[in-house]
């Protein structure tokens, strides 16, 4: 629907209003250019009339600055004429209310009208400079912005740092789109559309808040139904999708049911979701991901992504290792130039790492579809420079006894750390220098098989033994201390270890997973023992389940100290309480469902997991659900928008807030 013919009667705030907001201290306008957004305020295709509309700056700082104000006409045409800010970070978003626009000092502040003055709350963040020129906001553009901003937004603030922020809006965009209010293309694309519920789920939210728009009767049950656990009410739509986003398991099927009230944006779900998450799908260019193993961020909140597998579009084909490195942008898009080859990359499983310079490190475990004619080694590690430059030999540096490597991690002083799964051996490149390699075998440290490491804020190694079922740890030396390795705890064949802020320690335990260091049984069977435990700094130890964990493999900590585990089985994402969690009772209680977790059923079977900058959970599809063995790799990155606390990149030690 065009909406341009309509503009002839929109209202612009009078200028005497704009410079009193600016006299508040509301308003930036240290800016370069004078400019004009345009704009309706919809739902579906109905005008929505006498809104407010404000248009915002977000910037670091915990203030949205005001660039101007308007109102809705009949036709729901608005159009704002502003100062552009000279921060190129700024982030741009506009919030259509209902009441008068002198309410948006409260706004500013962060504070909703009452639900007296009117419950339309709609949004839609546009990004960075230079922005559209004529948009439209509706509840699907509401959607969009509470779930990819989720952890930037406040009310009716939205501020963060850079480059979260900004990376947020631009995975905005693969949601809706501004200019028109339709669905974005990557959300109703291959490989997401009609291959996974999102888009389905998205519409339904849509819906949702559409129930409210046009009828208040129906506002004060969704605001009922959005009000968090101990929490107030919501005041508007957009409070309310704010909540749904932060609380996505709160009353979904009764949400569900309200949605179905209303069938203004299809298509729509038909029976209700797992829980109200939102994850999309990212193939690259579509024939090179194969088997993704782990992921690792880089300052500016780029994905680097493991390569399991050679592609081939036939699985039963047999497949040898990848010598790919995969890089995507943080809006899920291919990096320019990525795929990456070069420098001894030979099937990298799980193992992979930035150090304090940004090169990466990753662990050559060798990884083989059964067949593979050419079979690869298993003794290497590979570097790469921040711009995706091989930095090791043709062969992969070799020093240090390396066999089938799996972990390798970064301490804060440069010292990479790998786990050699084959041999049994921990090995140390002090500095990243190989050729100063240093070995700590079985003997030293009672591991069989080390799979992953995590380094605590005294640059402490703490490794996970698959075989031996207990945690190494290592001094800086490679010493240890004499009540190392931990035991204790219900370790069973534990996978990936993360360190929180404080130092305490969570692993996760597969209960079922025999680490091939090359040769070994495959993953197989069912649950036994799965579980996740914690390691506290003066190395007590307490085991949890719950929170639909499945074959937990890998595991990782957000920037509010809470846990998330990614599932080798089961089609799930984990979350738990960390020690000190805000909203928690007590570290280790789940916060995804028990019997569900975060299901999501555009996952496959999944081993690395990590928070980018912006809050979103990456997950790798490493494996198919049901997985030949010739060609068992699968080809997607899962990324749950917006789920998480952010993580200041790259994570290097214990994780920081950005």
């Amino acid at each position: 629907m065009k909406y341009s013919q309509y503009f002839s009667s929109f209202y612009i705030v009078p200028a005497v209003l704009l410079a009193l907001l600016i006299s508040m201290g509301t308003v930036s306008l240290v800016s370069a250019s004078q400019a004009e957004l345009r704009g309706h305020v919809v739902s579906g295709d109905t005008p929505l009339a006498s809104l407010s509309v404000t248009l915002y700056g977000a910037g670091q700082d915990t203030c949205a600055a005001t660039l101007g104000v308007a109102s809705t006409n009949a036709q729901g045409a608005f159009a704002i004429s502003y100062k552009v800010p000279r921060d190129d970070d700024t982030v741009f978003y506009l919030i259509a209310t209902s009441g008068s626009a002198m309410h948006e000092k409260n706004q500013t502040e962060g504070k909703w009208p009452t639900i007296g003055r009117g419950a339309v709350g709609l949004a839609s963040v546009l990004g960075t400079a230079p922005v559209p020129t004529d948009v439209v906001i509706n509840e699907r553009t509401t959607v969009a912005s509470a779930y990819a901003l989720a952890q930037f937004i406040d009310g009716p603030k939205i501020a963060g740092k850079a480059p979260g922020l900004q990376n947020a809006a631009a995975m905005l965009r693969n949601l809706v789109d501004v200019t028109t209010g339709e669905a974005g293309s990557v959300l109703m694309s291959s490989p997401n559309g009609a291959e996974t519920q999102t888009w389905p789920e998205f519409n339904s939210l849509a819906n949702l808040l559409a129930t409210c728009v046009n009828d208040n009767a129906a506002c004060l049950s969704l605001f009922s139904l959005a009000t968090p656990p101990g929490g107030q009410a919501p005041g508007n739509t957009l409070h309310a999708v704010e909540n749904i986003a932060h609380y996505p398991a709160l009353n979904v099927n009764q949400l569900f049911n309200q949605s179905q009230t209303i069938t203004l944006y299809q298509p729509a779900l038909s029976t209700a979701p797992v829980t109200w998450t939102l994850a999309l799908r990212f193939v690259g260019d579509g024939v090179s991901m194969s088997g993704p193993g782990n992921v690792a961020f880089d300052k500016g909140g780029n994905a680097w992504v493991l390569n399991n597998y050679v592609y081939n579009a036939d699985p039963t084909v047999p497949v040898c290792s990848s010598d790919l490195l995969l890089r995507f942008k943080p809006n899920g898009e291919y990096f320019p130039g990525s795929p990456y080859t070069g420098g001894g990359v030979s099937g990298a499983g799980f193992g992979i790492t930035l150090d304090p310079d940004g090169n990466l490190w990753l662990g050559n475990f060798g990884f083989a579809g059964n067949g593979c004619t050419d079979p690869p080694p298993h003794n290497s590690v590979s570097k790469f420079s921040p711009d995706g430059m091989a930095l090791s030999p043709d062969t992969g540096f070799t020093e240090g006894s390396i066999s089938g490597a799996q972990g390798t991690v970064s301490d804060k002083k440069g010292n990479i750390w790998i786990a050699s799964c084959g041999n049994s051996n921990v090995t140390q490149y002090p500095r990243g220098e190989p050729d100063d390699a240093k070995i700590f075998g079985p003997n030293a440290t009672g591991l069989s098989k080390p799979f992953d490491i995590a380094i605590d804020p005294n640059g402490w190694a703490y490794v996970t033994g698959n075989a031996s079922n207990n945690v190494a740890v290592l001094r800086p030396d490679g010493s240890s201390p004499p009540w190392s390795p931990i035991t204790t705890g219900g370790f069973n064949k534990p996978m990936g270890i993360a360190v929180d802020s404080h130092g305490n320690f969570w692993v996760a335990n597969s209960g079922l997973i025999d680490v091939p260091c090359p040769n070994g049984t495959q993953p197989t069977g069912g649950p036994s023992g799965q579980s996740i435990t914690l390691i506290t700094p003066d190395h007590k130890t307490k085991n949890f389940t719950g929170g639909g964990i499945t074959i937990p493999w890998g595991i990782a900590v957000d920037g509010n100290d809470n846990v998330w585990v990614a599932n080798f089985g089961q089609q799930r994402l984990s979350q738990f309480c960390g020690v000190g969690s805000p909203n928690c009772a007590h570290a280790g209680d789940a916060i995804s469902p028990d019997a569900t977790g975060y299901g999501f059923d555009g996952l496959v079977r999944n081993t690395g997991v990590n928070i980018d900058p912006s809050g979103n959970v990456w997950l790798t599809n490493n494996w198919e659900t049901i997985p030949l063995q010739t060609d068992p790799g699968g080809h997607q990155m899962a990324v749950f928008i917006g789920l998480a606390a952010p993580v200041k990149a790259p994570t290097i030690g214990p994780p920081q807030k950005p």
